[in-house]
């Protein structure tokens, strides 16, 4: 491995967020072209089968990031430190509509779910997976509400490209309500926080939690217009 690489190397690993080229090229002295070589040949080297983590482009940055294989290893390993982060099932469905439909509003999540969702909103915002993105320009000017770099992060994503389908949302969900385990593949070894107790929604629909595993397996209830694809 070249002196550059390892270099590289060490501040993604001592980096406890993706790590953009730029600021990679300017901490190194580099030119980004240099970099991007460097890290070519990390991941590479990190390619290989017997090696437990891999090099990943999240969120715009560079990320050392456990492979799936690996996840349920390391999973178990995490919920002995401290007990599983969920989100609650309403708090998911509202944050698949938002990520799928963004920016969206409240009345618009509303209309697409059935009930009010403001309670959860206020949960969302408070663990910073969305935030606001001004105001629509119609009666009342609603608040428009987006997915953060946190969502992105939390999630494993590279960027909103990479959600997964509607149907792969809708296995998920399904999984998530039969108490089966999640399919390997996630990113993260952490599932997202939530509070339910704090959320305005109705009994029935408060009444699981669901583990939220990683990248890709958040859950559906965003199919109330009809739009299967990704968001644009």
């Amino acid at each position: 491995m070249s002196e550059l690489a390892a270099s590289a190397e060490a501040i993604l690993f001592a980096s406890p967020e993706p790590v953009e080229l730029s600021r990679l090229a300017e901490a190194l002295g580099e030119s980004p072209q240099q970099v991007e070589t460097a890290l070519q040949e990390l991941g590479a080297r990190y390619a290989a089968e017997d090696c437990g983590i891999e090099l990943k482009s999240v969120a715009g940055g560079w990320r050392l990031m456990t492979k799936p294989q690996h996840h349920e290893a390391v999973r178990q390993f995490i919920r002995s430190l401290k007990p599983p982060l969920r989100l609650s099932l309403p708090a998911l469905e509202t944050l698949a509509v938002i990520a799928y439909r963004q920016p969206v509003t409240a009345p618009e999540i509303r209309e697409i779910r059935g009930v009010d969702a403001s309670g959860v909103l206020n949960t969302l915002l408070d663990k910073k997976l969305i935030t606001t993105a001004g105001r629509k320009d119609v009666v009342g000017k609603p608040i428009l509400y987006r997915t953060t770099r946190e969502f992105l992060l939390r999630f494993g994503l590279g960027s909103l490209s990479d959600l997964p389908t509607m149907k792969e949302f809708e296995e998920m969900l399904q999984a998530g309500m039969e108490g089966l385990p999640p399919a390997a593949g996630g990113e993260e070894t952490e599932a997202v926080a939530a509070d339910a107790a704090t959320e305005s929604e109705s009994p029935q629909s408060a009444e699981k939690d669901i583990d939220v595993p990683g990248s890709a397996e958040m859950t559906s209830a965003a199919s109330g217009g009809g739009d299967n694809g990704k968001p644009e």
